[in-house]
């Protein structure tokens, strides 16, 4: 019988869209929770799983791992892409990697909430009607304000429609810009630091790597408006986080709306967690009910697939 380990699954969820009864008889099952603490207690715990489900980029699946995996022939990922996983191990190795459809809309949705509690104080005055005060602060409207997108693919283009709803001036900027997308949205295409020193919301787009790491340091921050604030629902290198601590405890910007970070989960003790102007989640940019059914669904179907011999979305 087939030993599976579901990763990742902070809340408990794939109980709830997996049928594990009825997968009884094929495969042996067994749901973790839990990040792992380090490495060899992830290698330690999955040594004896042919086959493991991941959620993207939660769990590195690191060469280390890989070597010490010597069972592991098979891996689903949610979405297309992970770049926690080291695909040229995994080449080596022979490992059959796959991944599953995503909805990409609740990234955007999620970028609007983050947007719209910092115009409002939405947060402090949520914590201000706990204590009985009323009315404590004074927000702005988003119309006629810059919104500057660093990336214009997928999310960005929907976070783009939605300011340009709000009548905010969109304008955009990354190193694979495309000229056609802004003109067929309405966006001004930039240079870098111009939306850097511009934008009154920065909204971070581009996919993770080496491209864009550190993308957002002090020297950017120092460019940017004291009123102007960042939002970040992509991944947490692209953002120094040292550097964004230090700018937001010395209101070198306004504020910032966090979803992601360098280390997830965030430690609690992690000086992020104590500045006063970040807006923070806890990384909930795909955690929908539509998107973990497509997930865990698919994950399903990729591993019938591939114990029939006909694997189906492969990654790589």
């Amino acid at each position: 019988m087939l030993k599976v380990a579901i990763l990742d699954d902070y809340q408990n969820i794939s109980k709830e869209l997996i049928d594990l009864e009825k997968l009884s008889g094929k495969y042996q099952i067994k749901v973790f929770n839990e990040p792992f603490e380090n490495e060899d207690t992830a290698i330690e715990s999955l040594k004896d799983f042919e086959a493991i489900l991941i959620m993207r980029e939660r769990t590195r699946i690191t060469s280390n791992l890989i070597k010490d995996l010597k069972k592991l022939k098979f891996i689903a990922t949610s979405g297309m892409r992970n770049n926690a996983i080291d695909f040229e191990a995994t080449k080596k190795r022979k490992i059959v990697v796959t991944g599953t459809d995503i909805n990409s809309n609740p990234t955007c949705e999620l970028t609007w909430a983050l947007i719209l509690g910092l115009a409002r104080n939405i947060k402090l005055e949520i914590d201000n009607m706990f204590q009985g005060y009323w009315q404590t602060t004074v927000g702005f409207e988003l119309k006629g304000k810059i919104l500057g997108l660093i990336g214009l693919g997928r999310v960005g283009s929907q976070v783009a429609k939605i300011g340009k709803a709000f009548g905010m001036e969109v304008m955009a900027w990354s190193e694979n810009l495309s000229l056609d997308k802004c003109k067929e949205l309405g966006v001004l295409p930039s240079n870098k630091q111009d939306l850097i020193q511009n934008s009154d919301f920065i909204s971070i787009h581009v996919q993770g790597g080496e491209r864009y790491k550190d993308c957002i340091k002090l020297n950017e921050f120092d460019m940017m408006k004291k009123t102007a604030f960042l939002i970040n629902t992509s991944r947490g290198p692209i953002v120094n986080e040292d550097d964004l601590i230090i700018a937001l405890s010395t209101n070198v910007i306004a504020g910032a709306g966090i979803d992601v970070y360098e280390k997830e989960p965030l430690p609690a003790s992690h000086k992020l967690r104590f500045v006063q102007n970040a807006l923070l989640l806890p990384h909930l940019g795909y955690v929908t009910a539509e998107n973990y059914s497509i997930f865990y669904s698919q994950m399903i179907e990729n591993l019938e697939a591939y114990t029939s011999g006909k694997p189906i979305r492969l990654i790589k």
